[in-house]
């Protein structure tokens, strides 16, 4: 799943050392636009964070998983990200293969033929 929303605010970040070695989870709150905008918490972890995108007031595309567990005979539902870029900026995978960012506007239309050549197309 994918989000685009702005930062609305940062928790403090959580370390720890676990059976696979150390381990760190930033979570970040979100809040969408429109008429009646939400907010959400998602979980960002390890090599993932990037402290230079996770400024208050940026505008973030997230891509997260939704995940849900019992524990107890509650439900606890986490969201968490998998990819984090700041909205509208080009990936590094377009800049690196030299392809131009795409603008959102069509090409422009080709000129029209002159008026004494004739269009020889069959239909």
């Amino acid at each position: 799943m994918q989000i685009t929303a702005r930062l609305f605010q940062i928790l403090p970040l959580q370390s720890g050392m676990g059976r696979n070695g150390e381990w760190k989870k930033q979570e970040i709150v979100v809040e969408t636009d429109g008429q009646y905008p939400k907010k959400i918490c998602i979980s960002i972890w390890g090599d993932k964070i990037n402290e230079s995108q996770l400024q208050t007031g940026n505008m973030l595309t997230i891509d997260f998983d939704v995940e849900s567990r019992e524990y107890n005979g509650r439900w606890y539902t986490d969201v968490k990200a998998w990819k984090v870029e700041l909205a509208g900026a080009v990936p590094a995978e377009t800049q690196a293969a030299g392809m131009p960012a795409e603008t959102g506007f069509p090409p422009p239309p080709p000129p029209p033929l002159p008026e004494n050549e004739k269009d020889d197309l069959p239909f």
